[in-house]
């Protein structure tokens, strides 16, 4: 049937949509101002858009309803989250539940092995992961455990040293452990014998 007196319908309104104020997204025409995420009526653009079907959503809710479910999906990488859309009006809770995940891992030892294999920091004997791991004296540290243990002055690579099994700036570490005597930082003048 032919579209007498104007331009497409609007997918959100169904009233004519101009093409002066037309998006078009998945082949259907919307006005600008109805150009909206169907669970939280943010604005949309063509780079935070994402259709399923008829229905248009920003990527966010697209992922919390769509996306994968579970602690940390649909977040980006490293986030934990528990959100479940609830206060959007997303039912998420469609279709037939998922089976319930063993309790135990398949392969035990496997698992074993890599909760042994974390390294402890020497300063406060708490876990350290390759994103916070810096090595001094043959060991995994905290960067913010990376600290000379007599001034608390931060270290790097040019400036640490280490004395079973502690760390320290050199300034810190030849005042305690260096040379003694003249021209070594202790005694600045020989008392001459009358």
């Amino acid at each position: 049937m032919p579209n007498w007196g104007g331009g497409a319908k609007c997918g959100a309104c169904e009233k004519t949509v101009y093409h002066a104020e037309e998006i078009q997204c998945n082949g259907r025409s919307f006005h600008k101002s109805c150009f909206l995420c169907m669970a939280c009526r943010k604005a949309l653009d063509s780079t935070t858009v994402a259709a399923h079907e008829s229905e248009i959503y920003c990527k966010t809710c697209y992922g919390r309803k769509y996306g994968p479910k579970g602690v940390g999906f649909g977040q980006g990488a490293g986030c934990l989250s528990t959100d479940t859309g609830d206060h959007l009006g997303l039912n998420l809770q469609q279709g037939s539940p998922k089976p319930a995940r063993p309790s135990t891992p398949t392969n035990a030892s496997k698992f074993a092995k890599k909760m042994v294999d974390v390294d402890k920091c020497p300063r406060c004997g708490k876990s350290v992961y390759a994103a916070e791991k810096i090595m001094g004296g043959g060991k995994p540290w905290h960067k913010t455990c990376f600290r000379c243990a007599i001034c608390g002055k931060s270290l790097e690579s040019t400036n640490v040293t280490d004395k079973d099994g502690e760390l320290y700036c050199k300034v810190c570490y030849a005042k305690n452990f260096g040379p003694k005597g003249i021209g070594f930082g202790g005694l600045t003048q020989v008392d001459k014998k009358e």
